[in-house]
């Protein structure tokens, strides 16, 4: 005989039970995002780099446009000194009159990092793709 209510038949088995049973999969999950929660900041902590050397060939002039930032932030096109804001709205213009090959990036070693990042973004969103970071000759 079979039974169509989905329990057991005479011989005692038990009922069908379709449910998912997901507490398994719920600890396992938990696992898992406790292990991210704990891994994550490591990952994302400070790394020793060490920088490799490089040898810098010296600039012509006819090599492409040289933007240079000094010590105290100030910034040049070529030999011209221009303020930040001026730099900002006249570069895309100034590039589209010249249109360089390519523009050179010279920044103190002691400018922040964020005031050469706002200097190369500038460079960048006016339509400049050839842009290269100038350093010092190495000595050795």
């Amino acid at each position: 005989m079979l039974s169509v209510s989905g329990g057991g038949d005479a011989r005692g088995d038990l009922p069908f039970n379709a449910d998912i049973n997901v507490t398994s999969l719920v600890d396992v999950a938990f696992v898992l995002l406790i292990i991210f929660m704990i891994t994550a900041p490591i990952m994302q902590g400070g790394v020793d780099v060490q920088l490799p050397q490089a040898q810098a060939r010296p600039l012509t002039p006819n090599q492409g446009m040289v933007v240079s930032v000094d010590r105290q932030g100030r910034i040049f096109i070529d030999e011209t000194e221009v303020t930040y804001e001026d730099f900002r709205i006249t570069f895309r213009a100034l590039v589209e009159r010249r249109q360089p090959s390519g523009v050179y990036v010279r920044a103190d070693r002691r400018v922040p990092y964020g005031d050469v990042v706002r200097v190369l973004a500038v460079v960048r969103n006016s339509g400049i793709r050839d842009v290269g970071l100038v350093a010092e000759e190495e000595f050795r």
